[in-house]
């Protein structure tokens, strides 16, 4: 879940969000209120789109938060899912906050493709490695993307962080190492089968130009035969990426490069207000 920083750019989509966003305008019951910036947002756009779900897409302006859009989350933070109660068409709605709990309620309550797997102790195991990106990499990546010279960790401390909870989340993928078969077992944390944990951690990869961008040294991760040791890993690394980043649903989901570098400038100075930036800065639990 993630905050509307007032200070960013006013709100819109760009690129080919805008044209997803146009293509979900029309008034509908069920609402996901978001903002093209935040890969919270995205996590939920995505598993809408995967699942092929109507919805109607909202884009909270964050200078003026709708009544409608406040009445169901007072705090102002996106996403936010407006769910319609079976009410005998009252309109009335019930809301969803947490990007995780959306993506996981909209798996569950609606058709489409599966995004988890059939057999319970399977869908436990890819929650386990759900949690490990939530409170491992996405905490690595504020880290490091907020990092400034007088913070009390240095930015290679930074780059080792989020290089060690990739390394460890890599490690349980499918066909993790080298071989011949690694093309037939598929690209996906599953191998063959896109899920949920791809999904999870999808706006977070494409959000690493970014620390490319912005900090000495980039995101450092090794080019192709350069990894020493870790090589099989940061293999299968790229391969994971490259896929990611060729997903329609990633790609329909993502306003243009420009957009973000300007939007990111206010953690990469670490002067946002937003209140995972300001759970970053203090150490703590992001909201």
């Amino acid at each position: 879940m993630a905050t509307v920083d007032t200070s960013l750019l006013p709100a819109k989509t760009t690129g080919a969000a805008a044209a997803l966003a146009a293509a979900h305008a029309a008034e509908h019951p069920l609402k996901l209120y978001g903002g093209w910036f935040c890969p919270f947002v995205q996590r939920a756009w995505i598993v809408l789109h995967e699942k092929r779900i109507p919805h109607q897409y909202v884009e909270v302006n964050p200078y003026r938060k709708a009544p409608e859009f406040l009445a169901l989350n007072p705090r102002g933070l996106v996403p936010t899912l407006a769910v319609p109660v079976s009410d005998g068409g009252k309109g009335e709605k019930r809301p969803l906050y947490e990007s995780a709990v959306i993506c996981e309620f909209l798996e569950e309550a609606y058709d489409g493709v599966s995004l988890l797997p059939e057999d319970a102790y399977e869908r436990a195991w890819c929650r386990l490695w759900i949690d490990h990106i939530s409170n491992k990499i996405v905490p690595a990546f504020y880290r490091f993307i907020q990092h400034t010279p007088d913070k009390g960790y240095s930015i290679e401390q930074a780059r080792d962080n989020l290089h060690t909870h990739i390394k460890t989340f890599v490690k349980e993928m499918a066909d993790s190492t080298p071989s011949p078969d690694l093309e037939k077992g598929g690209p996906w944390f599953l191998g063959p089968r896109f899920s949920l944990v791809d999904i999870m951690l999808a706006p977070w990869a494409k959000r690493l130009f970014l620390i490319d961008h912005y900090k000495p040294g980039g995101v450092g991760i090794p080019d192709q035969g350069q990894g020493g040791e870790d090589e099989g890993l940061w293999t299968r690394w790229r391969t994971w990426f490259d896929a990611i980043a060729d997903r329609q649903s990633v790609k329909d989901t993502w306003s243009d490069d420009e957009m973000y570098v300007a939007a990111y400038k206010r953690y990469a100075e670490d002067t946002t207000q937003s209140e995972v930036a300001q759970a970053t800065r203090k150490g703590e639990k992001l909201p």
